[in-house]
């Protein structure tokens, strides 16, 4: 029998499998799997949302489904750990950053454990799921915990390059991804080193440090910008924590304004980061902190809620304008 997707169904599963967006989480745990990596993963009933569902297939033994119990995931996966395995386990970011912290801190992190957590649909991502799923402060709740990393990637490729060179990485993870659907940045991929800041141009006028979804806005930002005259550069930081300081600290010489982006709150997250850096020199940079000011996000579609927030190209290009003027 054929199926065929119904206009009158969300079709979830079905819907999902044609997003190639999801592949990346899977296909690179497939490949460190079949390098000889003792790879394990789960998921709290997320993982046609997560793409797990690939690996769950291929590595059936190596794959453990939770079902909505997120927290007991966490301390699992830590046990799992002391067994000699890293395991890797999903769930939306607004649970694992948040519902989970306590699990995170003192199963994981507290016992400096190789659990690498995958926090997905992040920031407002989730759209019309409301408030309680959006995951907008879960960067300043994991960089504060000691000993956890804390990586967001800008699209699935670079997400592929930073899962398999977690491999060689002593420290527990946090990886804040978005929801498979993410503009791409890097399609050829791209080598990923934890701690290292990613350079795509430096501005004398103005220069513009991002992470996550935020970075493809910030780069048309830029590129429109600079059609209008001003020199404009972007930095991808995809390592939140530990931050590149040194990427910081030469955008803070090359100009005189500085202007974070993204899809968190501005308290705590990566534009507290970089406040942070520019404070211990006594820098003289003028730093616009950008994303979602200190509030509750609104219920709407995605694209709908990037817009509103000033989270895409022509919003980012208006609040660097508006620094730029400054």
């Amino acid at each position: 029998m054929t199926h065929t997707l119904s206009a009158e169904s969300w079709q979830y599963r079905a819907l999902n499998a044609m997003n190639p967006g999801l592949s990346y989480l899977s296909n690179a745990l497939i490949d460190l799997a079949h390098e000889g990596h003792p790879v394990v993963a789960g998921s709290a009933d997320l993982q046609y949302s997560n793409g797990l569902n690939r690996f769950a297939a291929a590595y059936p033994d190596r794959y453990v489904q939770f079902g909505i119990s997120e927290q007991n995931m966490v301390s699992a996966a830590a046990g799992l750990a002391t067994t000699g395995v890293m395991p890797f386990v999903a769930t939306f970011a607004s649970f694992l950053g948040l519902l989970c912290c306590e699990q995170i801190r003192m199963d994981v992190a507290y016992t400096k454990l190789p659990v690498r957590l995958i926090g997905h649909h992040t920031g407002i991502s989730l759209g019309f799921y409301g408030t309680s799923h959006h995951a907008t402060e879960d960067i300043s709740t994991m960089r504060a915990i000691a000993g956890l990393t804390v990586v967001s990637p800008a699209d699935g490729a670079q997400l592929a390059s930073a899962i398999k060179a977690s491999v060689h990485w002593p420290e527990p993870i946090y990886f804040r991804i978005g929801r498979g659907r993410d503009p791409e940045v890097y399609p050829d991929g791209v080598p990923f080193e934890f701690g290292r800041a990613i350079e795509h141009s430096v501005g004398s006028d103005l220069n513009i440090i991002a992470c996550g979804i935020t970075v493809s806005a910030a780069l048309q930002a830029a590129q429109a910008l600079q059609g209008q005259g001003y020199s404009v550069g972007v930095i991808d930081m995809p390592t939140v924590k530990p931050l590149d300081r040194d990427a910081v600290l030469k955008a803070a010489r090359a100009s005189s304004r500085l202007l974070t982006v993204e899809e968190h709150n501005v308290l705590g997250g990566l534009g507290s980061a970089v406040a942070e850096v520019l404070a211990d020199i006594g820098s003289g940079t003028r730093l616009r902190r950008h994303g979602i000011y200190d509030e509750y996000s609104l219920i709407a579609p995605p694209t709908t809620l990037y817009a509103h927030y000033k989270l895409d190209a022509e919003g980012i290009a208006a609040v660097a304008l508006e620094q730029l003027r400054s």
